[in-house]
């Protein structure tokens, strides 16, 4: 669901301006021979240290809006037999709240929940700034003063491993004083077609044939599908049964291009949110309240003063049985959203598949139906919103299930069977511990 637009640089440029020149028979004078339909950038943070060398690797892959039960409603038989290889969750992974694109890939690598990282939805305002972020801004989303946390790729080449990021939420920023060693730019035009989609398997196997030196033990690979039919048709439709079909094929090609490489490598599938039919129109809270005063971003109110703040709650209280409004403070705990004030104050949550936002367009502008399918809402009371879990590799267990789990609790995991320390998160790794083939013990150094 990502849409921003960015030059693309050719593979000649990047290795010219990236790749440092080296003796004829170093072998870091090897570039990888990555596909030209989905350049790379290269930051030289020096080679893999002996300790990260001498680790396994992990191969984090997303497919955008991948509900829980699309792999055994559709019969993916590569997402099914990764399963039973390895680990899974039959009954789906819990996103945070709100269960967006952007909140939810962050999380995955921070381990934070989005009022503890920052992105608080694809497009907020930050009002102590008084700016905008928003996902389709590349500007705004290169920006690191708009991340918190230490995203696994930042952690590892903080500890001395290499990292490759392909088309991962953040990875177009320095955060936490790291970019990726090898890193795509965006473009929404190309990343859906079949080129660009054939050449995040190329690229990550490339980089995997790299001297041991510069090889990244840590690929994260990002495909938008089935996202885009699941909102434009429905999670029912034909369309994106094919789609998820089409990326089970995808993720079946990347795991037999792993397979050749002959390396120690965790693939790890996952999704960051579900979807689910809309029910009726678009719902306008300025309908039900005076938003005098206020900035809105969506359904997100930023109130100028603790009157107007005050005032708008009690007016959309008990407007609608379609949505609850909270003061900041007092939103339930289990949603992890009642700290930051770029979750604007009141907060609105929906009580079932609703489109809210504050305003329609002004007389003049296009207006537009809410989409078939959605997501965003709260996976405890609406389990559409739940994501999937497959992984399967040396470090876990063959045919392990566990039961739902929050997102957050990928990083502590993720980094462990990369070897690294990992900071204070809002995961655990006791969650996962029991997929892992070590218990979860880390080994001294």
């Amino acid at each position: 669901m990502r849409f921003r637009l960015i030059a693309r640089l050719t593979i000649a440029a990047i290795l010219l301006v990236f790749v440092p020149i080296a003796a004829p028979n170093s072998a870091r004078a090897q570039a990888p021979a990555l596909n030209p339909a989905l350049p790379l950038t290269r930051v030289d943070h020096g080679p893999n240290s002996p300790w990260a060398q001498s680790q396994h690797y992990v191969v984090l892959v997303s497919l955008d809006g991948f509900r829980w039960d699309y792999a055994k409603r559709d019969n993916a038989t590569h997402l099914l037999a990764l399963a039973r290889r390895g680990v899974s969750a039959p009954e789906g992974m819990l996103p945070s709240y709100p269960s967006l694109t952007y909140s939810n890939h962050f999380t995955i690598v921070t381990g934070l929940y989005p009022e503890h990282h920052g992105l608080v939805a694809n497009s907020f305002l930050d009002p102590e700034r008084g700016v905008r972020y928003s996902y389709t801004d590349s500007q705004a989303t290169a920006d690191s003063s708009w991340y918190s946390g230490i995203p696994l790729w930042s952690l590892a080449e903080s500890q001395g491993m290499r990292t490759a990021s392909l088309l991962w939420v953040g990875s177009e920023a320095k955060i936490a004083g790291f970019l990726p060693s090898w890193y795509a730019h965006y473009d929404a035009k190309n990343e859906p077609t079949p080129d660009s989609q054939q050449a995040r398997i190329d690229d990550a196997v490339a980089l995997l044939r790299l001297p041991p030196a510069d090889r990244p033990h840590f690929i994260t690979v990002y495909f938008s599908e089935p996202d885009h039919e699941g909102h434009e048709f429905g999670p029912d439709a034909p369309q994106t049964r094919t789609a998820a079909l089409k990326m089970d094929v995808i993720v079946g090609k990347l795991e037999a291009a792993l397979k050749a490489t002959h390396l120690p490598i965790d693939l790890v599938v996952v999704s960051d949110h579900g979807m689910i039919k809309s029910e009726g129109d678009w719902i306008d809270l300025d309908q039900f309240a005076d938003l005098t005063g206020f900035d809105a971003v969506g359904s997100l109110l930023y109130g100028k003063s603790e009157d107007d703040r005050a005032r708008v709650y009690n007016q959309l209280k008990h407007a609608s049985s379609q949505f609850v409004v909270y003061r900041l403070k007092n939103v339930p705990a289990d949603l992890n959203y009642n700290q930051n004030p770029r979750e604007g104050d009141p907060v609105i949550v929906a009580t079932g598949p609703y489109a809210i936002r504050a305003h329609a367009p002004q007389a003049g502008q296009t207006d537009h139906s809410p989409t078939i399918g959605m997501h965003g809402l709260d996976p405890h009371i609406i389990p559409e919103m739940k994501a999937s879990f497959f992984a399967a590799g040396p470090d876990l267990i063959a045919g392990k299930t566990v039961a739902p789990f929050e997102n957050v609790n990928l990083y502590p995991w993720l980094a462990h069977m990369l070897g690294l320390h990992a900071p204070k998160s809002d995961g655990s790794l006791n969650i996962l511990s029991g997929t892992l083939r070590d218990g979860g013990v880390t080994p001294e150094k």
